[in-house]
């Protein structure tokens, strides 16, 4: 089969590999869409501690069950299916209490596991017993199913930042992740949702998104302009959908008392650390916590968000390439000129 194999930092060749092999208790999923993540384009430039080259990435999949092992009942031959990332291990102690995105292990499709920039990709008995691999439901096409996994996290984010209905949100950060908190947020009944960004063209981008406020923080003050459409209280959640550590110091400066931060975004590694006053953190009893991937459950129900139509996935995929052309969409990626960008093996 044809994939893009991760031979080393910036050394990404598109070349003929072995098919997975077929395990009794294992399923062999022909690759129809497989969706890139900016964590693909940081591991291709920087690399993870959870993946050695050779290796094929990509964890934002749709697909066709083409073969099934002779121990596996709960899938056949012609089912649609799409995978997601985050793999709980099962026995840990985190994921025996349902707490598998901090599993000790961190087991992932397209890192630890193989992933789906491939003609085909192979499911293993521990995905198929734990993991985020679920059957697309009717009506809902692979390119919107590949929305699944990064709309699962920002359940996942919501969920831990203790989101109600009624809650005012400030986004900052207005990439794919932020465009999905802007939607989920309004329909799960936000009282007010504020987004933003500070790139033109991402601006452009996100109206469609409708957002109550966007606000170009190239040209307005992020804080100053979040306290005027808050009556001067803040908000009650404000998520850092972007790898920036102001943005990070600022979401201090415009939550509300006892209002909760979640820090959503990861930053480089060579980031700096956050400069904060903790009495501000202490004076306005406000929580501040970090979230990252996301469980079955959460991937599940992002592939019934969408079928649904109360999230379209359609809106989202702004770029489409052939597999040859990996190199080119992660580019497109690397310099936020869309927003989702899928890869055609």
């Amino acid at each position: 089969m044809k994939a893009a194999v991760l031979e080393d930092l910036n050394k990404l060749i598109v070349k003929k590999v072995e098919t997975p092999r077929l395990d009794s208790d294992s399923i062999l999923v022909k690759v129809k869409i497989c969706a890139v993540c900016s964590g693909d384009v940081r591991t291709y430039h920087y690399g993870s501690s959870r993946v050695k080259p050779p290796h094929i990435l990509g964890h934002e999949i749709g697909g066709e069950v083409e073969k099934v092992g002779s121990e596996v009942k709960e899938f056949k031959p012609g089912d649609r299916v799409a995978i997601g990332a985050d793999m709980p291990c099962g026995e840990c102690e985190f994921c025996r209490n349902s707490m598998s995105t901090v599993c000790l292990h961190n087991y992932g499709v397209g890192f630890q596991f193989q992933g789906g920039f491939a003609e085909y990709i192979g499911v293993n008995s521990l995905t198929l017993r734990y993991g985020p691999i679920h059957k697309i439901p009717e009506y809902l096409s692979y390119e919107e199913a590949t929305i699944a996994e990064p709309l699962a996290c920002c359940l996942h984010a919501l969920e831990l930042s203790q989101f109600r209905a009624g809650d005012s949100v400030a986004i900052i950060g207005a990439g794919p992740m932020g465009c999905l908190f802007t939607e989920l947020s309004k329909n799960l009944g936000a009282s007010k949702v504020i987004l933003a960004q500070r790139s033109a063209s991402r601006i452009t981008l996100a109206k469609r998104f409708n957002p109550d406020v966007l606000i170009s923080t190239s040209d307005e003050n992020l804080v100053e302009r979040v306290l005027e459409e808050t009556d001067n209280l803040g908000v009650d959640i404000v998520i850092t959908a972007c790898s920036s550590v102001e943005a990070q110091e600022e979401a201090l400066a415009i939550v509300k008392n006892r209002g909760r931060v979640n820090l959503f975004g990861g930053l480089p590694k060579d980031h700096r650390f956050m400069n904060i006053d903790s009495n501000i953190i202490h004076y306005k009893e406000c929580l501040v916590q970090g979230s990252h991937g996301s469980t079955p459950r959460d991937h599940k129900i992002a592939l019934n968000l969408l079928s649904r139509g109360i999230i379209n996935g359609e809106k989202y995929i702004t770029h489409r390439f052939s597999l040859n052309d990996i190199i080119e969409a992660f580019r497109v990626v690397e310099k936020s000129e869309g927003l989702k960008v899928i890869i055609v093996p």
